[in-house]
């Protein structure tokens, strides 16, 4: 027999430990994959190696019963979860949270007829579909959709498909949940069969929630009776497994104290940069913008030089936040967890289907302080689900009552803007909470999302720096004893105050931990990406642009006029540039007042600016007091084609000016206002009118 060499010896070696692994399962190994050691990789399935055939996964998970989430902020997400968790609880259908983007559609002709699709989708912007359902929507709304076996649509290559779907919308906007009603009709097209109504949440009338709840019952209904199920008494089910590691220290360099993934954790941040990986970015500017002593509004520059981030003007920019240190602190007394907030804990899915939400090993105080969105809204449902763990029946009561009565719950918990730690203390006057599964928590508050600013500096004047302009949110409600305070806003404040020289920065005495995980953010750095964006200058720079932006409405058009400004510095003809910008007072929060007058100098007669300050005068003047007397200008300039732009509150003045520009080129054209109002939707449909609002 021949001698074997080293190679032999090695080879035979990585087979037997190979066959091992593969016949155990890797149990002697006894290390779970880490989700997040990869999450530089934006798709979901193909960074965990995953298949992206639906019908496979149904058939090798045991699931007859998948819910799609197209997300955008985390609140559809987290609807599709409440779902997958009734639908076992309460109906014991076995269920499955699945994200769009991870998977592929073209087999849904295949779907099994005994089985359920959930899809519940949040329309994004103007009528668009989320970043993670783009492929989807595309896919099933073409009028040439082609499926694995070969059927055309006009056949109904989806008659075995029965589905359900809830959408999530904003009346301000024109396309209200246009996301979910143009794939309830692609489905329907596609022979499809809906079970209950295609149902509609409207967040700018505050009522998503409660149509939401109003949308489910009959619809579990109507499933019910064509599924075949039957109701069972729901009993709270953990999705996941909390397992503590007293052994564990938390400075051991495998556990997450607060880094989104892998390479963060190794101190080797990696592109691509993008919604599962942030840039920790060096802020190399901020300033106060405001005079006024009890407001705030923030200018910054931050850094994305090195970063191979990129952005055009009009985009925004993502801040990642972290939850202030006083929200921190309640939620963990609440809990009972004090004594063991720094305690290093395991997460793991007790389903192979369920999303950890956030890397670990990592300490319950990581966990709420840079993953959870402890300071979001709170729902009635979860308020429900709570109660069961209550500390004494009084309380338990009580929060039966939250739970069943919407009026009271509007009263006691929306009208005073309450978190659930603020709820929970205020209901057992501080008592803790401590039999309440940390699983539960995680289970029932979304992740932490970003917040999106729109840019306010021009990518063709600071390629590498991206200017944000914010207003410290800080809103005190009657009857209750909590100032909302906005998150990030503040959060950035206390970051320019450091800048500034503070020692120890303590915006509202919120206490952010400045530094970061293991002091990663140190020298004033915030995590960041660019999402891009449709709101855009006209290619051609000699257009005519009218642009109507109160209050912080004005950053993207501060970008817009520096932009222009800078063209007209090289020799390039430039078009008309009109602005219209609205703030209380001259003296308090004229933004950017400086500024404005070099571009005048620089770009002429081309560029106007019209003020409305609504509390200088005995008169409150706002932006669309000057665009009604500017209404001849400014129609002249439209039958020039010129492009309108709108940026701000979407439920107020967003609206009010849509409507005003009708009334006005109906009177300057004479022409009836539902002609005039025909104008304005083509304008919208052309991209001639562009909006960049919010609720």
């Amino acid at each position: 027999m021949a001698q074997l060499d080293t190679l032999d010896i090695v080879v035979l070696a990585a087979l037997l430990i190979g066959t091992i692994a593969y016949f155990t399962k890797g149990t002697y190994w006894a290390v779970y994959g880490d989700p997040y050691g990869n999450a530089a990789v934006p798709n979901g399935a193909a960074k965990s190696g995953k298949s992206r055939n639906i019908i496979e996964k149904l058939d090798e998970s045991g699931k007859n019963c998948i819910i799609f989430y197209g997300s955008q902020t985390g609140t559809a997400e987290d609807y599709a979860s409440r779902l997958a968790k009734e639908g076992h609880s309460r109906f014991g259908l076995s269920t499955m949270v699945a994200d769009l983007e991870d998977y592929d559609y073209e087999n849904l002709d295949q779907f099994p007829e005994d089985k359920l699709a959930v899809f519940v989708l949040a329309t994004y912007g103007e009528g668009e579909p989320t970043d993670n359902a783009v492929e989807f929507y595309e896919f099933i709304s073409a009028e040439d959709v082609s499926f694995s076996e070969g059927i055309q649509a006009e056949d109904k290559p989806l008659s075995h498909l029965k589905y359900v779907t809830f959408g999530l919308g904003n009346n301000t906007y024109e396309h209200y949940n246009s996301m979910v009603r143009n794939v309830d009709k692609a489905l329907i097209r596609l022979g499809a069969t809906r079970f209950g109504n295609a149902g509609e949440g409207d967040d700018g009338a505050g009522t998503m929630e409660e149509d939401f709840l109003a949308w489910k019952e009959p619809m579990w209904a109507d499933v019910c009776e064509k599924m075949g199920l039957e109701e069972r008494e729901a009993v709270y089910e953990p999705v996941f497994e909390i397992t503590e590691k007293p052994d564990m220290d938390a400075d051991e360099d495998e556990v997450y104290l607060g880094e989104p993934n892998k390479n963060h954790l190794e101190g080797n941040q990696k592109g691509p940069f993008n919604a599962n990986n942030p840039f920790i970015a060096p802020i190399a500017e901020s300033q106060e913008l405001f005079t006024a002593k009890d407001r705030n509004c923030l200018h910054m520059e931050i850094d994305i030089s090195g970063s191979n981030l990129s952005y055009t003007t009009g985009d925004h920019i993502a801040i990642w936040p972290t939850n202030a240190g006083r929200e921190v602190d309640r939620f963990i007394n609440i809990l009972g967890l004090e004594s063991k907030r720094h305690m290093v804990i395991g997460v793991k899915g007790l389903d192979p289907t369920a999303k950890v939400p956030f890397p670990a090993p990592t300490t319950y105080d990581a966990a709420i302080r840079y993953h959870m969105e402890i300071c979001a809204p709170v729902s009635r449902q979860f308020v429900s689900t709570i109660s069961a763990f209550a500390p004494t029946e009084d309380v338990k009561a009580e929060m039966a009552k939250l739970g069943g009565d919407k009026d009271y719950f509007h009263e006691k918990v929306i009208d005073r803007s309450l978190n659930i730690a603020q709820l929970l203390e205020t209901l057992s006057n501080g008592q803790a909470w401590d039999k309440v599964p940390f699983s539960l928590m995680i289970e029932g508050l979304i992740k932490i999302q970003p917040r999106f600013y729109s840019i306010s500096s021009s990518s063709l004047v600071q390629k590498d720096k991206i200017s944000i302009t914010a207003v410290v949110e800080s809103s005190a409600k009657p009857n209750s004893p909590h100032i909302l305070k906005g998150v990030t806003t503040n959060y950035l404040l206390a970051l320019k105050q450091k800048q500034h020289g503070a020692a120890e920065p303590d915006p509202h005495g919120l206490n952010y931990a400045l530094t970061g995980p293991r002091n990663k953010y140190d020298g004033i750095h915030v995590p960041v990406h660019v999402r891009h964006s449709n709101f855009k200058l006209p290619s051609d720079p000699t257009k005519p642009i009218i642009m109507v932006g109160p209050g912080t409405g004005v950053a993207p058009f501060r970008a817009f006029v520096q932009e222009r400004a800078s063209q007209a510095r090289a020799g390039q003809a430039v078009g008309k540039t009109v602005l219209f910008f609205g703030c209380r007072r001259k003296e308090e929060d004229f933004l950017y007042e400086n500024e404005w007058q070099q571009y005048e100098k620089d770009l002429g007669e081309n560029f106007v600016l019209h003020v409305a300050f609504s509390r200088d005068g005995p008169k409150k003047v706002y932006v669309q007091h000057k665009i009604e007397e500017y209404a001849e200008e400014l129609d002249k300039l439209l039958q020039q084609k010129a492009y309108f732009y709108v940026c701000g509150d979407a439920a107020n003045m967003a609206r009010e000016v849509n409507v005003l520009l009708a009334k006005i080129i109906s009177k300057q054209r004479g022409v009836p206002e539902s002609k005039a109002e025909d104008i304005v939707k083509a304008m919208r449909a052309s991209n001639q009118y562009q909006e960049d609002v919010w609720s």
